[in-house]
This record gives structure tokens, C-alpha cells and sequence, in this order.
């Protein structure tokens, strides 16, 4: 019985690992097939659309069709989306600059504005892809709720934060193959998990 448990054990260990490794691979590849540019947003989305169904329970979906499915589905949308978040954080990277060249107080007081508006992109940037796989609204609705969601759970921000800091860290100051093969996908789980903790908050007020 001991061994037949160990057994089985293993063996659920194992699947998960090869789904997790066989995910992770999926986002690399489809971030590439759109050249990087256009590939990695959807690429991204998807990987949350399939740890969403994990995280809820559906463990055997077939993995490259839930993938592939939200991958063409939400290629233009997610896109969009992305590059509106990727244009403000250029703007905010080149006012940035710009600011700290200056010598007066009242620049060096709008350069920390600016390092504010960064924190508050970054915590969308955490939140948006869990959201996104979650619920159907209009594009800047997603970045609201976002916003919301993370500003309301400041703990649960905190420690996303930390997770994909830490596994990011570990990963590539000690073997970084272990982020080629796990690393999207396990982080993606584990905010996927967190968040969806305070969905059913987020769906009373949508009713």
C-alpha cells in the first residue's frame, strides 16, 4: 500500500510537471511565431486561459486547443490592450529621463510622481492577464478592474509581487533552464490562483 501510494504520487507529480513543461513551451513558441512583437501578449493570455481551467478544477483539457483556441480568439484584442500599457510605460520611461536631467526640486518631485505611476502600471500589469482570462468587458475595463483589484488587495499584491520576483531570481541565478521550462507557466499559475480569489467580489459588482 505504502508503495502503491508512492507510486501514484509520482506519478501525478510527473504529469504535472510535463503539463507545466509542455505549457511553458507553448508560450515561448507561439510568443515567437508572432515574431516576439505581436506574439507575446496572446501568447501570454493563453497561458492564463489554461491555468484558469486548472485552477478551477478541469485538470485533462486538451492543453493546445484551449491554448490555440485563445490564442487566435484574443490575438487583435490582447494586442491592443498590450501595446497601450507598453506605450504608457514608454512615455513614462522617456519623461522619466527627461526629468531626472533636470536639476530643479520641482523635476526631482515629478520624477517620484512619475516612479508612482510606475508602481500603479506594474500592478495592472500583474493583474490584467488573470482578468483578462476571467471575464469578457471592454479593453479599458480591463485595466480598471486591474487597477482596482490590486489596489484592493494591497497584501495580495505584495506577495504576487514577491513570488514572481523570488522564482525569477532562484531561476536564473541557479539554473536558469528551470525558467525555459517552468518559469512562465508556474508564475502564471500561482497569480492565476491568487487572483481569482477576489473574482467573486469583482462579479457582484459587474451583475
Amino acid at each position: 500500500m505504502v508503495m502503491s501510494g508512492f507510486i501514484d504520487g509520482y506519478y501525478r507529480f510527473a504529469v504535472w510537471v510535463t503539463r507545466f513543461a509542455y505549457l511553458n513551451l507553448l508560450w515561448i513558441a507561439f510568443s515567437l511565431l508572432g515574431l516576439g512583437l505581436f506574439g507575446l501578449f496572446p501568447a501570454t493570455a493563453s497561458m492564463f486561459a489554461v491555468v484558469r481551467k486548472w485552477v478551477q478544477g478541469e485538470k485533462d483539457i486538451p492543453i493546445l486547443a484551449v491554448f490555440w483556441k485563445s490564442y487566435k480568439r484574443e490575438f487583435l484584442k490582447i494586442n491592443v490592450l498590450g501595446y497601450i500599457l507598453a506605450a504608457a510605460g514608454y512615455v513614462m520611461t522617456m519623461e522619466f529621463q527627461i526629468l531626472r536631467t533636470q536639476e530643479h526640486i520641482a523635476y526631482t518631485i515629478a520624477s517620484f510622481a512619475i516612479i508612482g505611476l510606475f508602481l500603479l502600471l506594474a500592478v495592472i500589469m500583474l493583474y490584467i492577464f488573470p482578468v483578462f482570462a476571467h471575464f469578457q468587458l471592454r479593453s479599458l475595463d480591463y485595466i480598471k478592474w486591474a487597477l482596482l483589484i490590486g489596489i484592493g488587495h494591497p497584501l495580495l499584491t505584495v506577495f504576487l509581487f514577491g513570488i514572481v520576483i523570488a522564482i525569477s531570481y532562484l531561476s536564473f541565478m541557479t539554473i536558469p533552464a528551470l525558467f525555459f521550462f517552468f518559469g512562465g507557466s508556474v508564475i502564471a499559475y500561482i497569480i492565476m490562483w491568487g487572483v481569482q480569489l477576489t473574482f467573486s467580489k469583482m462579479e457582484k459588482s459587474l451583475v
